[in-house]
């Protein structure tokens, strides 16, 4: 079972959350929340309003974790975050971040640089909260294949489970940036990003059965803050997926002894498709 956290680097802002589970069938969902507080409210019977802003909160490990197990009836065995984190405290740009601009930088996928205040405190108390629990973080030292805590990059991964040769633009933050030469009114950036979670959503439902996760129709969205939950749900799913992934050993970490991020093997093109 894989816990896939797309987790905020602040206190202020929501992350979403993604709980997959291997059966005789394969993979499957089963829960999925935009934020914390309404993963826990799902573990507790409440069932998700989509039409209510996601609340930041703080991370609790211990109460994620026994969320999940009530959800799926056993613990879990990997979680997998798109967040800084390192068995030294996260402070400035790592061997990792370097690692994965070098390899993927010219794809459009390079890393952002984590700062003392961003994420900080909160990577080093996640990460110290887990392994008290007995999920250590993996590093590069470690093979895939086995449980615990992995770092990953949904940009990265989507190369692979898109089949990209670049990165896909999909980040309801940049959208401005995507598409400025074509001066794009906010509904039509709407619309764009709308055609981008379907191609994920789709392509993840062919690796994770009943995602349970309604993609509105552009008409039914006033704001682009309304796809931002969308958009931090299909990243905890990413995450999961790349734990699925690690699991059955088709990753490959990128970082030391301290911290890694591991990257699905279908991301890394040979050289000679990199070179044309």
């Amino acid at each position: 079972m894989v816990l896939g956290i797309d987790a905020a680097w602040t206190v202020h802002g929501p992350s979403g959350v993604a709980l997959v589970k291997r059966n005789a069938e394969g993979w499957s969902c089963v829960a999925l929340a935009p934020s914390y507080a309404s993963f826990l409210a799902l573990a507790n019977g409440t069932a998700l309003d989509w039409s209510t802003r996601a609340h930041a909160d703080r991370p609790d490990m211990a109460a994620l974790l026994e969320a999940a197990e009530r959800l799926a009836g056993r613990p879990v065995d990997l979680l997998a975050f798109d967040m800084p984190l390192s068995t030294e405290p996260v402070r400035s740009r790592r061997a990792a971040d370097r690692q994965v601009s070098q390899q993927f930088g010219n794809r459009g996928c390079s890393v952002h640089s984590p700062v003392p205040q961003r994420p900080g405190a909160i990577a080093d108390h996640t990460r110290e909260s887990l392994e008290q629990r007995g999920y250590a973080l993996r590093t590069a030292m470690d093979q895939p294949g086995s449980g615990g805590v992995i770092e990953v990059y949904p940009h990265v991964a989507l190369l692979a489970l898109l089949n990209r040769h670049y990165r896909l633009p999909y980040k309801v933050s940049r959208s401005q940036q995507y598409w400025k030469t074509e001066g794009l009114s906010i509904q039509q950036r709407i619309e764009r990003l709308l055609e981008q979670f379907q191609l994920i959503h789709a392509a993840l439902a062919q690796k994770i059965s009943s995602i349970d996760l309604p993609l509105p129709h552009p008409g039914q969205i006033q704001s682009l803050a309304a796809l931002k939950p969308l958009e931090d749900c299909l990243d905890a799913l990413i995450c999961a997926w790349v734990g699925m992934e690690n699991l059955q050993g088709r990753t490959r970490p990128l970082g030391d002894v301290s911290a890694a991020i591991w990257c699905p093997e279908g991301a890394f093109l040979p050289a000679q498709e990199l070179q044309s």
